[in-house]
């Protein structure tokens, strides 16, 4: 899942500054998992921002709304009379959310609220972490089911560096080695023999960018 973090307070403030209605628009999955974008921190934000413009002396109108998905164009046509209403929209959404709206709402400055974090995967309740780079190029049936491009902190794909040091990585010694984990998964899988393929170094620069994927 997209896991995200609201920005700070002082710089929502700053970007909503010269908009005196706004809409704070919040998204129903992604985002309300993590506990960033969901209608109960549409609510607090939204209570938070009318306290600290009454502290200021400021009249601002807050409106909140919370969509299903805030990245597909069917979820976004129930906001079009609310959109006419307001002077901007400040998204709770990942940055996929907020360029949607952009795309449909081209008049109107819709404003990111959130800090698009990674692809997260839950270890527990309230903590992700990042498990995929979305990098165009899956190996994980080579590597035991973990992504040495995400995991390992210097992105290395042929076994670990010289630094490990009883499988932890030399960057981060509270983080467990990525390929040590892989070597540990393909050993219990009789594997092992994965380890001596070879993969040449990725040129990134030959990433096309942005991507788009058609389904026939």
């Amino acid at each position: 899942m997209i896991v995200g973090k609201q920005k700070p307070l002082d710089e929502i403030r700053e970007m909503i500054a010269g908009y005196p209605k706004v809409l704070i628009l919040g998204c129903g999955t992604c985002v309300t998992i993590c506990f960033a974008g969901g209608e109960k921190e549409v609510a607090i934000l939204a209570s938070s921002l009318r306290m600290a413009e009454k502290i200021d002396g400021k009249e601002k109108v807050f409106s909140e709304y919370t969509v299903k998905r805030q990245c597909e164009r069917e979820f976004l046509e129930e906001l079009d009379d609310k959109v006419k209403e307001v002077e901007a929209v400040l998204s709770l959404a990942c940055g996929i959310g907020v360029q949607a709206l952009a795309e449909r709402f081209p008049i109107v400055p819709i404003l990111p609220g959130l800090n698009t974090s990674f692809l997260g995967f839950p270890d527990a309740h309230g903590v992700w972490s990042e498990q995929c780079s979305a990098c165009g190029d899956c190996i994980l049936d080579q590597t035991g089911g973990i992504c040495p491009i995400t995991r390992c902190t210097k992105g290395l794909l042929n076994g670990p560096c010289g630094g490990t040091n009883n499988g932890k990585c030399e960057v981060d010694p509270e983080k467990d080695c990525a390929w040590t984990l892989i070597y540990q998964r393909l050993e219990k899988r009789g594997k092992l023999d994965l380890m001596r393929k070879y993969y040449p170094p990725r040129n990134f620069q030959a990433v096309i960018r942005p991507g788009k994927i058609t389904i026939e």
